[in-house]
């Protein structure tokens, strides 16, 4: 391993099923190994999910253990006595009759969706999404709070505020913005051909009025060619000089899936999964994800794992020395409450009373 590599553990990979295999272990294990996202595929039950993430745990403690778990259509674990969480937009709709019971909702909602996954291991939701609801794009739909960038601020740092009452950090996604074009990027690399100025006083505000509150953010595979030909998540025009010097972030930076087509392409060429990584490091990501690339028997995996190497090798890429301390940033620092705990506690209980 490159020396300068020790240190660094930028990979946030999956496993394919409920419990590790012998692959899975060897793959947590190498260095380069920093996280890992959990689907509903790895879900069949509370028990099973917190023996899970304990030996995950075992193996590395401090893996960075992930999950997409917003509420809504975005919620990974769903049974067995997880709540059901209403959308985002349920909170702006609230808003719209009581706000300040909708920023209290909010915090509600942060904490039971945080304090239930924490109760099963997890370390990290990625969310709130920031996104606005321009009403065109189906992949963010009601995902988005409000339209109003300020509405959107307000209850997103209220989810956050709740989470962290229960001792999870977060990820503001997907920056600078995906609700304004109708191209989702799973399938497809959006462009959104609106100014500099107009994004930032529009879309791109919340992660300014958010630069002192958000713990680590997510940048959109949408390409905006007025300000880079890159993608965000591959732009450090965005990630450098935008949201680090201009707006001030100082948290982690997690590319979105690189398997996503949107994460496929630059300039007309197609990219391999490492080089996607590279690049993605390079412009100013802290960590990187590949998910689903375990179910097949994750040839991809240990691809990436063996390409970023090489990789930093050759120069391609350079850790920046300040990534794997943004990373340790995000692991819990206390103890969660164990389910039957959290039962029966009164702040946990309260919050449950204050849903939408």
């Amino acid at each position: 391993m490159n020396p300068t590599l020790e240190s660094h553990a930028p990979v946030v990979l999956d496993v394919a099923g409920l419990a590790l295999t012998a692959d899975d272990r060897r793959r947590i294990a190498h260095p380069l190994t920093g996280g890992l996202i959990l689907f509903a595929r790895n879900w069949e039950s509370r028990r099973q999910l917190t023996e899970l993430t304990a030996e995950i745990k075992s193996l590395r403690p401090d893996c960075l253990i992930c999950v997409d778990h917003e509420g809504g259509r975005v919620q990974r674990f769903r049974t067995d006595g997880f709540t059901a969480l209403p959308p985002m937009r349920a909170l702006g709709d609230q808003w719209m009759r009581d706000a300040m019971a909708a920023t209290d909702a909010a915090t509600a909602l942060g904490h039971v969706l945080a304090a239930e996954l924490r109760a099963c291991g997890v370390d990290l939701s990625f969310a709130p999404v920031l996104d606005l609801d321009h009403g065109g794009s189906t992949v963010i739909g009601d995902r988005a709070f409000h339209r109003d960038p300020r509405v959107a601020a307000l209850l997103a740092k209220s989810v956050a505020h709740g989470m962290q009452r229960a001792g999870m950090a977060h990820c503001g996604k997907h920056y600078p913005g995906h609700g304004f074009v109708k191209a989702d990027s799973h399938v497809a690399v959006p462009v959104d051909r609106r100014s500099l100025k107009v994004l930032l006083a529009d879309d791109a505000a919340p992660y300014g009025w958010l630069s002192s509150t958000l713990t680590a953010v997510m940048p959109a595979h949408v390409v905006y060619p007025k300000v880079d030909h890159r993608p965000a998540g591959f732009s450090e025009r965005w990630l450098k000089e935008v949201l680090r010097e201009r707006l001030g972030f100082t948290g982690a930076v997690f590319s979105d899936d690189l398997s996503m087509e949107g994460a496929r392409h630059l300039d007309g060429a197609a990219l391999t999964f490492t080089e996607a990584a590279a690049l993605a490091l390079q412009a100013g990501c802290d960590m990187v994800l590949l998910c689903n690339q375990s179910v097949d028997g994750g040839a991809a995996v240990d691809g990436l794992l063996e390409g970023l190497a090489a990789a930093a090798a050759e120069g391609r890429w350079s850790p920046d020395p300040d990534s794997e301390a943004r990373r340790q940033a995000l692991l819990p620092t206390a103890p969660p409450l164990a389910w039957d705990a959290l039962m029966h506690d009164p702040a946990y209980q309260h919050a449950l009373e204050r849903l939408p």
